[in-house]
């Protein structure tokens, strides 16, 4: 049986997507999952992180991680998903085509957006891309500021975008924590260098979730 791929895309740079996707990869392995990460972002962040996390585990990463360029990658992540229980692709922003790659090759399309009118705005791209390509959305509410009238106002306009099946929102929140980028330096997760935090209960509990939902 092939394994669930899930795609990380936001066609809004700077919302997260990255961050998202490599906490997600390693909430996913310490639940028992052989994991796979695919970096098709031209910046390569993912592949940047990786590379600090192999020196930092002594060549150890705990997943598979491949980083290839658009066209190649439903036959890449077809492959992985039959090696595989979960791939991760970290998709590109402002690529339409490499985009539409990644997200018809997913099981379940992750969205990351901020309570902010930008990423507000950036995200209905995202969505039609996912429904012209048929695939479910789930919105990932993301470096959520603590309780203000407009965090909650804008929170209450991404609630509106949900549109079940197709498009989800998701209960687990991500809060604007700066252990998320803190512990992707030392290429860790919060979930292991800050396992007792609620940055790292919001993580994990965002990983079943998305389990549940794919």
């Amino acid at each position: 049986m092939a394994g669930k791929v899930f795609t990380v895309a936001q066609q809004k740079g700077g919302a997260g997507k990255t961050t998202l996707a490599a906490h997600l990869a390693i909430a996913w392995a310490q639940l028992g999952h052989s994991v796979a990460t695919v970096d098709i972002d031209p910046q390569g962040s993912l592949t940047r992180w990786h590379a600090v996390r192999a020196e930092a585990t002594g060549g150890k990463p705990g997943f598979t991680h491949v980083q290839i360029t658009g066209w190649r990658t439903q036959a890449e992540v077809e492959k992985l998903a039959r090696s595989h229980s979960i791939v991760v692709i970290d998709s590109p922003p402002h690529a339409q085509t490499e985009a539409r790659i990644a997200v018809r090759a997913a099981s379940l399309v992750v969205a990351p957006v901020q309570p902010s009118p930008m990423d507000l705005w950036a995200v209905h791209p995202t969505i039609e891309l996912a429904s012209q390509e048929k695939r479910r959305l789930l919105l990932v509410l993301n470096r959520v500021p603590p309780r203000a009238k407009i965090a909650d106002e804008l929170v209450a306009k991404v609630q509106e975008l949900a549109n079940p099946p197709a498009v989800l929102l998701a209960d687990a929140q991500v809060g604007n924590r700066t252990a998320y980028a803190g512990t992707l330096m030392s290429g860790l997760s919060v979930t292991e260098a800050a396992r007792k935090t609620v940055a790292a209960a919001e993580m994990q509990a965002l990983a079943e979730e998305i389990l549940r939902r794919s």
